[in-house]
């Protein structure tokens, strides 16, 4: 959510500015702006409630010259999308323009005391209070911009990563960071700034990731300078980004969630590879392999998690505690970090995200370190904020998801949590070597499997039109499917905006199935492996009451099929790996009712990728 973008160097800074926006778009996000000193040395903001594209309108014969500048998409979070609360904020001289990630808790305290100095809002937002905070400092202590940042963010309480630039010196750039994501891009002669690498990836691939309570310094010509809050100068490696510009580009397709629900394949293959060998009959994970001892002397697993990582990690309960036999806990994040957790120094908590950055979970992270536990970092986004503060872990290796609505994260965070699991059950001893050796041989068999499920793009896409209609959809499966249920209600809700459930098929008579009658479609998971009976035992029951039924069941099938109104087949996969192959059509069932729906199943209205903030 929020996404930064900050240019300084010899070309124009507007057209990187905008297009580094536009690559930010996934984020999530409802008003845009941009500063710009001008070749005059004026300092000119323009922002507008709406897309990137309105702002384009906005500034369209306007001022944009410069090669430095700022710019900004915002979701709300003080104060209404508006022009107005829209980013950047000018201080109350319009000598500074500033952006902003994240949330100040205590500006209404720090809005009154500048009041009380003769300072006016023309917004509701937080971050206006920050620059004119800046402003206060700079005019109080006759200090150059860097140092008035300084003084001001050490008055503040909460998260930001924000970048401020000053008329009059078109020659820098100041920025910082807590708790919410800021890189800086380093080119020839030249410099970038982003909430993430996507907006700098066709100009370098050579960026450092800046810590937590950091502050940047960017000077034309010069050396950045990197400095703490309290005035402690920091040293930085240079990084090498590994993603290409190929990967943030549609490749043909009409939406990147189709693009990545296509890469699957691919992308478990990139999990895979290296540490899976079918020849050799062995599973290699270098997180694990680092820290055996912690995991074989494990009194308890902990996966703490938001959204659809939350189901990655159900499922992974599943796995570790029947292969494993260690007890396994899943927490919501943003609960288990306030509701006073009992952590302990021989617990593992396992912290999955796909972008790195999740507010909740990082906080979950910190909590649990200070109570001396391991922490496993399961995340997609090299050099992200949870990978540098966990302990070891683990990357998912599936490459930049655009998509809102996680795809193909979800199916390599759930093959890290096989592999892991499959590592511990060995070293432990709790699984036979056949049941071990047929599992990683399945396993390796799965982007094949999933390519097959991907041929069915075309039947579901016909069939989905059907239900746009639909006010409510239920999602029924057991065992490990269960997890899998309630993704895929995730899912449409996510993109479809119809409201969708997920429920222990068992669970149904206990009150849902109060609701089913001819307009209620329900999706049943009903692949052969584990309680196939059961489900069918409760499809049975729909059927009865008139409820129209989606059948995911495994090629084949004759029982569920006489049954259902329609049925998607899938490959036969052992059950434990049936989340992997079953999410692909329940993915692509979401994607085309959302599309016949018209809806943006990219950006999803009020949904954000990397949620940086509670």
């Amino acid at each position: 959510m929020c996404g930064i973008v900050g240019y300084i160097g010899a070309k124009e800074a507007y057209p990187i500015l905008i297009k580094g926006l536009h690559r930010l778009e996934y984020r999530g996000y409802d008003s845009a702006g941009v500063a710009l000193i001008s070749e005059r040395k004026e300092l000119n903001v323009y922002k507008a409630k709406g897309k990137v594209a309105d702002l384009e309108k906005f500034v369209k014969h306007k001022d944009i010259s410069g090669t430095i500048g700022i710019a900004h998409t915002r979701w709300a979070t003080h104060g209404e999308p508006s022009d107005v609360n829209a980013h950047p904020h000018y201080s109350q001289s319009e000598t500074l323009a500033l952006i902003h990630n994240g949330i100040i808790e205590n500006y209404a305290v720090l809005k009154e005391t500048l009041k009380q100095q003769g300072y006016t809002f023309q917004s509701s937002t937080d971050t206006e209070v920050l620059i004119q905070l800046i402003e206060y400092m700079q005019k109080l202590n006759k200090c150059d911009l860097c140092t008035a940042v300084r003084l001001a963010l050490s008055e503040v309480v909460g998260a930001y990563a924000i970048a401020v630039i000053e008329k009059g010196n078109p020659d820098q750039i100041i920025a910082a960071r807590k708790s919410s994501p800021l890189v800086v891009g380093i080119g020839t002669d030249e410099y970038f700034l982003a909430s993430d690498a996507t907006p700098m990836v066709e100009y370098t691939n050579q960026v450092v990731y800046v810590g937590d309570d950091e502050i940047v310094q960017i000077n034309r010509g010069q050396e950045i300078k990197y400095l703490t809050v309290s005035n402690v100068e920091k040293t930085h490696e240079i990084q090498q980004l590994e993603m290409n510009l190929q990967q943030l580009e549609k490749g043909g397709y009409p939406h990147f969630m189709i693009k990545e629900i296509f890469e699957q394949p691919q992308t478990i293959r990139d999990c895979l590879r290296g540490r899976i060998n079918v020849d050799v009959n062995n599973v290699v994970l270098s997180g694990f392999i680092d820290n055996k001892e912690k995991f074989l002397n494990a009194k308890r697993i902990i996966i703490s998690a938001c959204g659809t990582s939350w189901h990655a990690g159900l499922i992974g309960m599943y796995l570790m505690e029947e292969l494993c036999r260690i007890p396994v806990e899943v927490e919501y994040s943003s609960e288990f970090r306030y509701r006073n957790p009992v952590i302990n120094k021989d617990d593992i908590v396992i912290a999955i995200s796909q972008s790195g950055e999740t507010a909740d979970t990082l906080a979950a992270v910190e909590l649990a370190k200070e109570h001396g536990a391991f922490i496993y970092g399961i995340c997609n986004v090299v050099g992200a904020s949870i990978p540098r503060a966990t302990h070891s872990g683990s990357y998912t290796h599936a490459g930049p998801e655009i998509g809102v609505a996680s795809t193909k994260a979800f199916t390599a965070q759930v093959t890290v949590l096989t592999l892991l699991a499959l590592n511990i059950a060995r070293e432990k001893k709790t699984i036979s070597e056949q049941d071990f050796l047929n599992r990683v041989r399945e396993l390796s068999e799965v982007p094949d499997k999933i390519e097959k499920a991907l041929l069915l793009n075309s039947e579901i896409e016909n069939f989905a039109k059907i239900f746009t209609y639909a006010k409510n959809f239920i999602y029924l499966g057991r065992g490990y499917s269960y997890p899998l249920a309630l993704e895929g209600a995730l899912k449409l809700k996510e993109i479809s905006y119809i409201h969708a459930e997920g429920y222990p098929a068992a669970e149904m008579k206990h009150g849902p199935i109060a609701l089913i009658d001819h307009e209620m479609p329900v999706v049943a998971i009903a692949a052969k492996r584990g309680m196939y009976d059961k489900v069918v035992s409760n499809i049975q029951e729909i059927k009865a009451r008139r409820g129209k039924i989606i059948a995911i069941v495994t090629e084949g099938d004759t029982e569920v099929r006489r049954i259902a109104d329609y049925c998607i087949e899938i490959p036969d996969v052992h059950e434990a790996l049936v989340p992997l192959v079953g999410s692909v059509p329940l993915q692509l069932l979401a994607y085309h009712i959302a599309v016949v729906k018209g809806c943006n199943v990219d950006q999803p209205r009020n949904l954000a990728k990397s949620v940086t903030v509670e």
